[in-house]
C-alpha cells in the first residue's frame, strides 16, 4: 500500500484553516486564565462550570491540531501550580486518551521499516495498540523466543505538520514579542528553536533507543530505579520495540498505596534521580510527565520514552552543582551571583537592589512545603520581578525548567508536604562523600571562587565547611541512612 507519510506537505485546507484554530485556541485560553487570574469568572459554582467548559474546548481543539500542540498540552496539564484545576482534569487525559491512527497504516510502517508484516514477526500482536501518545501508538506483543514487548510506530506525516505548526508559532512570538510585552522575560524563539531541535531528535527511535540504555547505564547501581530493556534487532527510526512492564503510574495515590507503596517516598526518589541527572550525569529525562513514570509491583521507578532528553554542558553544571550547594548554604549572594554566570540577569541594574529583593524572596520561600506556596501570590512576585530588571530565562534551560516544573506540578498531586531542603540535604551529604564524585566536588571548589574577580570567597569557604560539618552531624540525616555517627 501506498504509506500516508509520503506525502511532503500538507492539504491546502489544513493550511487554511490550521493558523486560524491555533490563533483562536490561544487567544481562548490566555483570556480564560487572565480572567480567572483576576477573579472576574463569578461565583465558585460558575467559576468551576465555565472553566470546565473551556477546558473541555481546549483539549478538543489540542487533539484536532495533533503531536506539536498534544505535547504542549501535556506539559501544561502537569502544571497544576499555573493553571485552575479544570485544566489540570481535562489536559491530564492528554497522557493517555490521544486519538490512535489506522492500524493498517501502523502495520504498513513496521512493514516498511523492517522488512517484514508485524504478524510474521512476531508470535502474537494485539489487533489494535493499547496506547497512542502524540507522536506514535503502543502494541502489545510477544517474540517467537517468548518475551513480552511494547511495539511504538510513529504517526504518519509528522515532519510536515509539526514543521508547519513551529512556523505559525515563530509568527505569532515575533508579532507579540515585537508589539507587546506579554512575552517579556523569555527567550520565546530561542525556545521553539531548542524545541525543534528535541521533536527532531524525538522522531529518531534509533536515537530514543541509545539514550534509554544510556540512562540505564547511569543508574545501574541504583536497583529502585528500572529502564526498559531494548531489542534492537526489531529497532528502526520509525519503529522501537522495548521490554513490557506492568505497574501504577506515580500519580494514581489509591493503586499505590494499595499495593504497599508509599507515594511520598516515590515522589522523593523521583527528585533524587533528577538531582543525580543534573548536577552528576549531565544527562536528563525533559519529558518526566505521569504517562512515562511507572512504579512496578515491586515499587521500581520505571522510566519510558526517551525521545526528549537533554545534555548539559561541563560549564553549565558546574554552575548549577554551584547553585545547589548555594541554596543550601542560604548563600543567597552567590545564588545571585550565579544566577548573573548563567544569564539570568543581563544588562546593568541596580545590584544592590535587586540582591535585596531576591535575598528577600529566598528567604521567605525556601523552607515552605507545597502545600504552604500560595502560587498566585508567587506568580505575581516572580512577574514584577521580570518587568523591573532585566531578567531573562535563556533558552538552554528551556527542558530543564520545564522537567523541574513538570516535577513539581506531580508533587503537588501526590506529595503536597514534599520540600526541597528536606530532599536535597540528604542527597548532597551522599554527593560530598562518594569517592567516584572527585571532579564534582572540584566544581565545588571551583564555586568558591568569586564569579567576577576569581578570588577565593572566604565567606563561601566557611559556609561550605559549616553546611558539610552539618550534613554529617545532623541526626536526621544519620536517621534518614540507618547510621549513627
Amino acid at each position: 500500500m501506498q504509506m500516508p507519510d509520503d506525502k511532503k506537505h500538507l492539504s491546502f485546507w489544513h493550511r487554511v484553516t490550521r493558523p486560524i484554530v491555533i490563533v483562536w485556541t490561544l487567544f481562548n485560553f490566555l483570556l480564560y486564565v487572565y480572567l480567572d487570574f483576576k477573579g472576574w469568572l463569578g461565583k465558585q459554582a460558575s467559576r468551576e462550570a465555565r472553566l470546565r467548559r473551556q477546558a473541555r474546548k481546549l483539549l478538543e481543539r489540542l487533539l484536532w491540531l495533533g503531536p506539536t500542540f498534544i505535547k504542549i498540552g501535556q506539559a501544561l496539564g502537569t502544571r497544576a501550580d499555573l493553571l485552575p484545576i479544570p485544566y489540570i482534569d481535562e489536559l491530564s487525559k492528554l497522557q493517555d486518551k490521544v486519538p490512535k491512527f489506522p492500524n493498517e497504516v501502523a502495520f504498513a510502517i513496521v512493514e516498511k521499516e523492517l522488512g517484514r508484516h508485524p504478524q510474521e514477526l512476531f508470535a502474537e500482536i494485539t489487533p489494535e495498540p493499547i496506547a497512542a501518545a502524540s507522536l506514535g501508538q503502543v502494541y502489545h506483543a510477544r517474540l517467537k523466543s517468548g518475551q513480552e514487548v511494547a511495539i511504538k510506530v510513529q504517526r504518519p506525516n509528522l515532519e510536515a505538520v509539526i514543521a508547519f505548526d513551529l512556523k505559525i508559532l515563530r509568527s505569532i512570538v515575533r508579532l507579540l514579542s515585537e508589539r507587546t510585552k506579554l512575552l517579556a522575560g523569555y527567550d520565546w524563539l530561542g525556545m521553539l528553536d531548542e524545541f525543534e531541535r528535541m521533536v527532531a531528535e524525538e522522531t529518531d527511535y534509533l536515537r530514543e533507543a541509545r539514550n534509554a540504555e544510556r540512562f540505564k547505564e547511569n543508574f545501574k547501581d541504583w536497583k529502585e530505579v528500572y529502564v526498559p530493556r531494548i531489542y534492537w534487532e526489531f529497532c528502526s527510526k520509525r519503529v522501537l520495540t522495548m521490554e513490557f512492564i506492568r505497574g501504577v503510574k506515580v500519580v494514581d495515590l489509591d493503586a499505590l498505596i494499595a499495593q504497599g507503596q508509599s507515594p511520598k517516598a516515590i515522589n522523593e526518589l523521583m527528585h533524587r534521580t533528577y538531582f543525580k541527572q543534573l548536577l552528576e550525569d549531565g544527562f536528563f529525562h525533559a519529558d518526566p510527565h505521569p504517562g512515562n513514570l511507572l512504579v512496578t509491583y515491586d515499587g521500581r521507578l520505571t522510566f519510558f520514552d526517551f525521545g526528549m532528553v537533554g545534555i548539559i554542558t561541563p560549564r553549565l553544571q558546574q554552575l548549577m552543582v554551584s547553585a545547589f550547594f548555594h541554596i543550601l548554604e542560604r548563600d543567597f549572594d552567590g545564588l545571585i551571583d550565579d544566577l548573573i554566570a548563567l544569564d539570568f540577569l543581563k544588562g546593568e541594574i541596580d545590584m544592590s537592589e535587586f540582591r535585596q529583593v531576591l535575598r528577600n524572596m529566598f528567604e521567605r520561600k525556601i523552607d515552605l512545603k507545597l502545600s504552604e506556596v500560595n502560587f498566585k501570590e508567587l506568580t505575581y512576585e516572580v512577574g514584577e520581578l521580570m518587568y523591573k530588571y532585566p531578567f531573562t530565562t535563556p533558552s538552554s534551560f528551556t527542558f530543564i525548567i520545564r522537567a523541574l516544573m513538570t516535577l513539581e506540578g506531580i508533587s503537588i498531586q501526590t506529595n503536597p508536604e514534599f520540600n526541597f531542603m528536606e530532599v536535597a540535604r540528604p542527597y548532597a551529604r551522599d554527593f560530598l562523600l562518594r569517592r567516584e564524585t572527585a571532579l564534582l566536588r572540584q566544581h565545588v571548589i571551583d564555586s568558591l571562587h568569586d564569579v567576577k574577580s576569581g578570588k577565593i570567597n572566604w565567606s563561601r569557604i566557611y559556609n561550605t565547611i559549616r553546611l558539610g560539618w552539618q550534613l554529617w552531624a545532623s541526626p536526621q540525616i544519620a536517621k534518614f541512612f540507618g547510621k549513627q555517627f
